[in-house]
């Protein structure tokens, strides 16, 4: 198990996006948070298991029906020091 930051490029802001992964990532149980940031993009922090990355990655990448991502960059946190209780929006 890791934490991870991730960020998300393209058309991610005012189309549900965070709604929409926030919804699904909670319904497969991962743990962290999603946020808009200044610049368009969108950051995602989580907790992840190896076996959970794939998973992880197809719901960042679906995101919303009106959504489409470009990219995603993503590194792994060392020496974390978040908890999570489960997935949340954050403003």
């Amino acid at each position: 198990m890791e934490w991870y930051h991730f960020i998300i490029h393209g058309r991610v802001q005012g189309v549900f996006y965070r709604k929409a992964v926030s919804q699904s990532m909670m319904k497969k149980h991962f743990k962290g948070y999603i946020r808009n940031l200044d610049d368009g993009t969108v950051e995602v922090v989580a907790e992840i298991y190896d076996e959970d990355f794939g998973t992880f990655m197809e719901i960042l990448r679906e995101g919303s029906p009106l959504s489409h991502v470009e990219t995603i960059d993503y590194e792994i946190i060392e020496d974390a020091e978040f908890h999570a209780d489960g997935f949340e929006i954050r403003y």
